[in-house]
């Protein structure tokens, strides 16, 4: 398993019992379209790739692989027209939007700067993407500073979004319960993932549409958000939890 963390320790002052009641052990972030607006990077090379074999590739179809692994993403293309194996289908995906972003990194509205507040509250984050490891590790650095203490990427997987196992590989690199960490998605591929590892799922659209849902907070955007607002959402749900526990 090739995915990366490095381990974080609470101040001593704050109990963990308290941490994993009132604030959540971790927040676990997707990457394309959540933390950065790399969609269109995507669908641009997709659409590049199919028609250099000839073939061609509509806006909704590249929409429909938002969220989704790239070996599914792959097998679209290859369903298109692309006469490429899946490796080397996702090597040239990868390539381009990596170099896309070594011009430019759009970071969403809100984002860097919640996640830098998680950071300096000595919050643990995780990078959850099922893009490759380059790509994943770039961004990761992108900010001049260490953003996450654990990375997670499709090729650290079997089994990508939207099964449970990237959350849940995040959690164990990070030593927590997916249930006291809370997830940002943007994604319904990435949304399951999330709520099927057990996460506090925080939902905020990009590209697709997401529809309400028992499953996850549907947030507009990240822009004005605070942890306030994320620690807010995370008690109203585990706190009650929690007290019914006690009581059991």
């Amino acid at each position: 398993m090739s995915a990366t963390a490095v381990k974080r320790t609470l101040p001593a002052a704050v109990d963990s019992d308290v941490v994993t009641i009132h604030f959540p052990s971790a927040i676990l972030w997707d990457m394309d379209g959540t933390l950065v607006d790399t969609e269109p990077y995507w669908m641009a090379a997709e659409k590049e790739l199919v028609e250099s074999r000839g073939g061609t590739w509509s806006a909704e179809e590249g929409l429909a692989l938002v969220g989704q692994g790239l070996e599914f993403s792959a097998a679209a293309l290859q369903s298109s027209g692309v006469d490429l194996s899946t490796g080397d289908i996702i090597e040239r995906l990868t390539k381009r939007v990596l170099d896309q972003t070594l011009v430019h990194v759009p970071w969403r509205p809100g984002a860097l700067e919640l996640l830098k507040e998680t950071r300096d509250a000595g919050i643990s984050t995780a990078l959850v993407t099922m893009s490759m490891k380059p790509l994943a590790q770039h961004i990761a650095n992108a900010a001049e500073e260490r953003l996450f203490d654990a990375v997670v990427t499709g090729d650290d997987v079997a089994r990508p979004k939207p099964h449970p196992e990237p959350y849940e590989l995040a959690a164990r690199l990070l030593d927590v319960d997916p249930a006291s960490c809370v997830a940002i998605e943007d994604s319904v591929p990435g949304l399951a993932s999330a709520a099927a590892a057990g996460a506090v799922v925080i939902a905020v659209p990009a590209h697709v549409a997401i529809p309400e849902s028992t499953e996850y907070s549907l947030w507009p955007s990240l822009a004005g958000r605070s942890l306030d607002d994320v620690t807010s959402l995370y008690q109203s749900l585990r706190a009650p939890q929690a007290l019914r526990e006690d009581l059991v």
